[in-house]
């Protein structure tokens, strides 16, 4: 179902009932997404060298824009198209509930989950505000909030039939005809997710991938702590495979996210990642292999502490660092404005020659 949030840009999709749906379809599997993986369209490099070429005869010094031109070269690649635009911005917030949220790891009740995608419809959230600043589209997308995810301290949050089916739901996602997908999520206890997925993913203990999220106190953030290493421990001998990383500590939102990061890929359409918990559902992709975030940009540097060395994990810099922490793609939509910023220049400048701008020796 869809409705209106109050701008006739955004709207909003109904639940997704994962495993119910699968009582009368043949289970979803892992084996169909790894089939995908191997025909993935790479950047066009044609598109990329028209852009640098074009770089270099605009009316600055080379290299003066610093990351814009950057930006605007990144957007070319993956656009498949010189020059790049940024006239259609779309920005999708996943929303899911947590099992584990019954542990006490978030200042909030999971209820409030539900409440705040009601918010997104109703246009009160701050991700309106910034989606109406940047003139981007907005899509809200929630799955099951009557069914959370299991407990992934005691038992795998998913089937793997729940977790590939969200994969597929978040793949459906995507539309051709956008210039960048902005990707956020929703969710009471998912920077818990996030953390566990990352000490699955790249080591450590709970409280080197921990944060206070939605404002948790100091004994919030114990309890944050244990449940993350109860799960290090329950899930052991079972975390080589990064799929099954996800639907054991992941998130039914998180899942979606990664499926709607493999189809903006075949979309060639590029990515803008949020904070914390959007990355480290991206960083299930990277250990499958580093070049399937290729087309991915990190938008923001979060508050949570997790977030930096996520970012040195997978070797991205984000754009910005605003000391946010919020999620529902708000980071990302932030950034929406510099990649316009970086068209702009790039699509609008003058050339040395059209300027009579006499070129450096």
């Amino acid at each position: 179902m869809a409705g209106s949030n109050g701008d006739d840009r955004s709207s909003h999709a109904g639940p997704n009932n994962g495993a119910a749906a699968g009582a009368q379809e043949a289970p979803a599997t892992f084996d169909e997404i790894r089939q995908l993986l191997g025909d993935l369209p790479g950047p066009d490099l044609e598109s990329r060298s028209a852009a640098t070429t074009r770089q270099q005869q605009l009316t600055k010094p080379r290299g003066s824009l610093g990351r814009l031109e950057e930006l605007a070269e990144w957007l070319a690649a993956w656009q498949g198209a010189h020059p790049p635009r940024m006239d259609r911005p779309r920005v999708a917030v996943f929303a899911g509930n947590h099992g584990v949220a019954a542990r006490g790891v978030s200042a909030y009740p999971p209820e409030v989950t539900q409440q705040m995608v009601q918010n997104f419809i109703d246009g009160g959230a701050a991700i309106n505000q910034l989606c109406a600043n940047c003139d981007a589209d907005l899509r809200v997308y929630e799955l099951a909030l009557e069914e959370p995810t299991a407990d992934f301290s005691q038992a795998p949050a998913m089937s793997e039939d729940e977790c590939a089916r969200a994969m597929a739901y978040g793949m459906l996602a995507v539309e051709e005809g956008f210039d960048v997908m902005a990707l956020g999520e929703m969710g009471i206890a998912n920077t818990t997710s996030g953390a566990a997925l990352c000490c699955a993913l790249f080591g450590g203990t709970a409280s080197d991938w921990i944060g206070p999220g939605t404002g948790i106190d100091r004994s919030g953030l114990g309890r944050k702590a244990e449940v993350v290493d109860q799960a290090m421990q329950y899930h052991q001998g079972h975390l080589d495979d990064p799929l099954e990383v996800l639907r054991r500590v992941g998130g039914l939102e998180l899942a979606a996210i990664v499926g709607a990061i493999l189809a903006c890929r075949l979309a060639r359409t590029p990515v803008l990642l949020d904070g914390f918990t959007c990355t480290a559902a991206a960083a299930v992709l990277y250990k499958l292999d580093p070049h399937l975030l290729d087309h991915c940009v990190v938008a923001h540097v979060s508050a949570e502490p997790g977030h930096r060395r996520l970012l040195q994990e997978i070797g991205k810099r984000a754009l910005v660092d605003l000391d946010m922490r919020l999620g529902e793609a708000s980071g990302a939509a932030v950034a929406i404005p510099l990649l316009q910023a970086a068209v702009s220049c790039h699509a609008g400048m003058a050339t040395f020659d059209e300027a009579g701008v006499s070129t450096p020796d």
